[in-house]
């Protein structure tokens, strides 16, 4: 069986336009997503889109050594199944690049408990009932659940978000496994969508050296600094 991490990635964010390119001490936020994925020793690939604008993340991609699929920019079903098919993948782990301080060590433990339900309807996520903090997001499944959800999904936004139709069940033969912390630390916002968000998350690396702490150590630091962290 093979498994691989499919992260989605484009310059035309409509909030933050640009932001997997933006820089902290010299490397780009996508730079810091892909480093921390690799933790996971599992192999990765980014979907990114045809569109010129996204030629630098291309390159980007070459400089650190991961293969990259360029396919629909809004249709992403098409881009996350094409991209699975070319790469022939079994289970795919859908991650997103707008999640520079993901943690790879996560997901590879995830993935231990994925494969030991072994079960192809399943699909195993930490964000399906939420309390790990957000930008730590990974979901799991077959590419058989992909397929279905990529012939069968008609609506826009199942078809511009990838998991809506899986996650909805609409096949009806859809299992569901929900990875959750200990406490419930949703509250707390570690990924890339916004100036604001930029900003922090250069605060946390300059400040903290929030790039080499793992998952359980960044929760550790948003308890440690509300002030900082906290989400009214």
């Amino acid at each position: 069986m093979k498994v691989g991490i499919i992260t989605q990635a484009r310059m035309t964010s409509t909030r933050l336009p640009g932001k997997v390119m933006m820089k902290v001490k010299g490397k780009t936020m996508l730079a810091y997503h892909l480093e921390r994925l690799i933790w996971s020793d599992l192999p990765i690939y980014v979907a990114t889109t045809t569109n010129a604008a996204d030629d630098i993340i291309v390159e980007e991609c070459k400089w650190l050594n991961i293969p990259t699929y360029r396919g629909s920019e809004h249709d992403v079903l098409s881009r996350y199944y094409e991209c699975a098919v070319e790469n022939k993948l079994d289970i795919v782990i859908r991650v997103t690049s707008d999640c520079p301080l993901i943690d790879g060590y996560m997901i590879a433990e995830g993935y231990k408990l994925y494969s030991s339900l072994n079960d192809k309807d399943l699909l195993l996520s930490n964000c399906l009932d939420r309390t790990y903090p957000i930008g730590l997001d990974y979901e799991m499944f077959s590419f058989e659940l992909l397929k279905d959800a990529h012939e069968n999904a008609v609506l826009n936004y199942d078809r511009e978000h990838v998991i809506p139709y899986i996650e909805q069940n609409k096949s009806g033969k859809v299992s569901f496994y929900s990875v959750t912390f200990e406490k419930d630390y949703s509250k707390y916002r570690i990924t890339l969508d916004t100036q604001e968000d930029f900003d922090l998350i250069k605060t946390l690396i300059e400040d903290f050296d929030a790039d080499i702490l793992n998952g359980e150590q960044l929760i550790q630091m948003c308890k440690e600094h509300p002030n900082i962290m906290f989400i009214e």
